[in-house]
């Protein structure tokens, strides 16, 4: 009986246990590979980006396609890595149990058929064993099928990883590729309509003078001209804007960061060299360095309405280009890593919920008038421009 007794009691915690659940992971593969696809077909338009007659555009939606397919593959990976360490944790809980179990089992194998039929309390208790026995081997192969999948899942886990990174170092050395030739592209492209002729001598003095972002906004707003800004309805696409980064919010309006200090605007954290592109149709007021805030973009989708993005590594364009929604300004700074150590990077941070790799922040902020608005009421904060690291959210 000393051999039955965990097994019975193992036999009766299986049969009170809940049936065990769908895996989670098949969904997260799904997602996952379907990223994949999205980065392979993503990269694998730069031949067709360098025929089209508007290179900007297309080399444009590349790269968007690129990074949009990493945000997702991030979330992919990320639920793959919880459901792992949910096993793990599992294993560990039970760790106790299965190895009286497997003991057990080890000691009836080893022990002669012979002997396993036979009771000293005699033959009413051989018969009572072997019923105990009977009834023990489902719940025994319930908990084995348990195991095996869930071992199953982890093995998902791990091929799906593998995958990832191989997709990464693969299409990473296209998409920088494409980041060179659109900026290429901005620079020779001559066919914007344009409302300045040259960077106003007012604007000059507006740089050299202001000594905070606020006091540099309200001059620009102070030197308006008699000239409409892109006829469109902005004030009807609140709440509707794209977000012109792919990212994760670090912190929300007026939100204190480390140091108590707070903003009037997003704090956006990309990935390096990520492209930022205007959310509406915009003149550009000012592109260029400013203040500590590193290169700022300030664009003015309707009269009286500005944008700012500041923190950009290449700003693109001129003071009074004329931009359609989506085009792009600038991008990020910093550098991946070499492919093999970026694509193994990115699976080993987003597996553990690690965003080690979005080491880049864009600063966001809306303005009308000399007033600041809340950017949430007027973007979109979707699970993949903006993850707020919770899945289901805003990458």
């Amino acid at each position: 009986m000393r051999l039955i007794a965990p097994l019975f009691a193992l036999s009766l915690a299986v049969a009170q246990a809940p049936a065990l659940a769908a895996s989670p992971v098949n969904q997260a593969s799904e997602e996952a590979a379907a990223a994949a696809v999205q980065l392979r077909e993503a990269t694998a338009r730069l031949d067709a980006a360098l025929s089209a007659n508007d290179q900007v555009v297309a080399l444009t939606e590349m790269i968007r396609a690129y990074e949009k397919g990493l945000s997702a593959l991030r979330s992919g990976l990320r639920r793959a890595g919880v459901r792992e360490q949910q096993i793990v944790a599992e294993f560990d809980a039970r760790r106790d149990r299965l190895s009286r179990v497997l003991g057990v089992m080890t000691a009836m194998e080893k022990s002669p058929e012979t002997a396993l039929l036979l009771h000293p309390a005699g033959p009413e208790a051989t018969a009572r064993s072997g019923m105990v026995l009977s009834a023990i081997a489902p719940a025994l192969k319930a908990e084995a099928d348990g195991l095996n999948s869930q071992l199953r899942e982890i093995q998902t886990v791990r091929a799906l990883e593998e995958s990832a990174a191989n997709t990464l170092a693969q299409g990473l050395g296209e998409v920088q590729e494409a980041r060179r030739l659109l900026a290429s592209a901005v620079t020779d492209r001559s066919n914007l309509p344009v409302r300045f002729g040259e960077d106003p001598e007012e604007l000059k003095l507006l740089v050299q003078s202001a000594d905070t972002l606020d006091s540099f906004a309200n001059g620009i707003i102070g030197m308006e001209k008699d000239v409409g800004a892109p006829l469109a309805d902005f004030e009807g696409a609140q709440g509707s804007l794209p977000l012109p980064v792919v990212g994760r919010i670090l912190r929300g309006y007026d939100e204190p960061d480390a140091a108590n200090v707070k903003r009037p605007g997003l704090v956006v954290a990309t990935v390096p060299a990520a492209l930022v592109t205007t959310p509406w149709p915009a003149t550009i007021r000012y592109r260029g360095p400013l203040l500590d805030y590193g290169n700022v973009t300030i664009l003015e989708p309707a009269q009286g309405y500005l944008l700012v993005l500041a923190g950009l590594s290449q700003v693109f364009g001129e003071v009074g280009d004329v931009l359609a929604a989506g085009e792009p300004v600038g991008l990020m700074g910093g550098k991946e890593g070499p492919a093999q150590e970026f694509g193994i990077g990115f699976v080993q941070n987003a597996a553990s919920g690690n965003d080690a790799d979005l080491t880049q922040t864009l600063y966001l902020e809306l303005r009308k008038g000399k007033e600041t608005l809340d950017p949430a009421d007027w973007f979109v904060m979707n699970p993949i421009v903006g993850d707020t690291g919770q899945d289901g959210t805003t990458e």
